[in-house]
């Protein structure tokens, strides 16, 4: 990214800044998760996610507004962006719908495969070059999704394959985000999906309502919707303000900041979610959950290792797996088409006081 030096290589106070912004916003997304945890005893997952994306939408459309080219309202890859949300709306609905049965360590430490499944997708389909350190890295990582599915234990259900099934959602837009990336810029495509992500849960959540008996244990997936009350409607509101706020912090982080710099800290949220699920809920995870929480961080912090080492050229597009992998969070586009936006804010920032 351009940096405000001479140098292409980001200055050390953007890169803490940087730090700062994507800590910051991991903190809050373990929040927002907490939080919707939280809610499904009251309300259902699809008014959740509904809610939410009203929330975004009426924070992000503004702020796209405000800040004019190179962003953009009207844009022809809007199918792209359907295609996307319809993929977000049922993979993120399958990894709150496990929720009421797993813990939030267990959940998020699966739905962590999705970088792994991305960079297996990139190198499949998008013919991007995999190494045989990345590919060793890989290894390490699936090895460790299936210590934590633990599939020869007791517990091991049908439950548990749907945070593994967000994930694969979640790895196929990425493939389609990389495609179409560099056309518009991060707040755009978040902009886009989480909007249309809020309006096909509806008639998502209304199919499935059909095809599965809603019995009291999976009252969460409910297509009733109660009337909330004043600190009901504050809880939905701070639940959407909470995700965007996440969301802006960390598309900031990876605007100034380098990629390989900030990306081994997106997985601070796995111990952040089994600390704060222990102290809220008494959670302890199993030991299969920590051993593959282990080899899942090391799997991607090495692969941000090797990025660092790796000498790329300028022309050279960023691997696919190079994006935010947050439960909740719409990837950030870490291309270069980037840069003009990063400029921008720079020539911002030195106009304030």
């Amino acid at each position: 990214m351009t940096a405000s030096t001479d140098t292409d290589a980001p200055s050390l106070s953007r890169t803490l800044q940087g730090i700062t912004c994507v800590l910051a916003g991991m903190v809050l997304f373990v929040g927002q998760d907490v939080l919707m945890k939280g809610m499904l005893t009251h309300y259902p997952v699809w008014m959740l996610i509904f809610s939410r994306s009203i929330v975004a939408l009426m924070t992000l459309l503004p702020l796209v507004l405000w800040l004019g080219a190179p962003h953009r309202i009207l844009t022809p890859l809007w199918p792209w962006y359907l295609a996307r949300a319809m993929l977000f709306a049922s993979g993120f609905a399958m990894f709150y719908a496990a929720f009421p049965f797993m813990g939030l360590a267990e959940v998020t430490t699966l739905f962590f495969a999705a970088p792994l499944m991305t960079a297996t997708l990139a190198a499949l389909f998008l013919q991007e070059k995999v190494g045989a350190h990345r590919i060793a890295a890989l290894l390490v990582g699936f090895a460790g999704v299936v210590i934590a599915m633990n599939p020869t234990g007791g517990n091991f259900g049908w439950i548990s394959v749907l945070p593994l099934f967000c994930a694969l959602t979640y790895a196929i837009s990425q493939i389609i985000v990389r495609k179409i990336g560099e056309q518009d810029t991060s707040l755009v495509i978040g902009l886009y999906t989480i909007s249309f992500s809020g309006f096909v849960i509806v008639p998502m959540g209304f199919v499935v309502t059909q095809m599965i008996v809603v019995s009291p244990e999976l009252n969460h997936l409910r297509m009733s919707w109660p009337v909330p009350n004043v600190k009901g409607i504050a809880m939905l509101a701070l639940l959407g303000a909470i995700g965007t706020v996440a969301y802006t912090l960390v598309s900031r982080a990876y605007q100034i900041a380098s990629a390989s710099v900030i990306a081994p800290f997106d997985y601070s949220y796995l111990p952040l979610a089994a600390i704060l699920a222990y102290l809220l809920w008494g959670e302890i995870p199993p030991h299969t959950t920590f051993i593959g929480m282990v080899l899942i961080i090391v799997s991607g912090m090495y692969t941000a290792y090797r990025e660092l080492r790796v000498n790329r050229s300028a022309d050279d597009n960023p691997p696919t797996a190079q994006t935010v992998f947050t439960p909740g969070a719409p990837s950030v586009v870490l291309a270069d088409a980037l840069d003009a936006e990063a400029m921008e804010l720079d020539e911002f920032d030195k106009k304030l006081p």
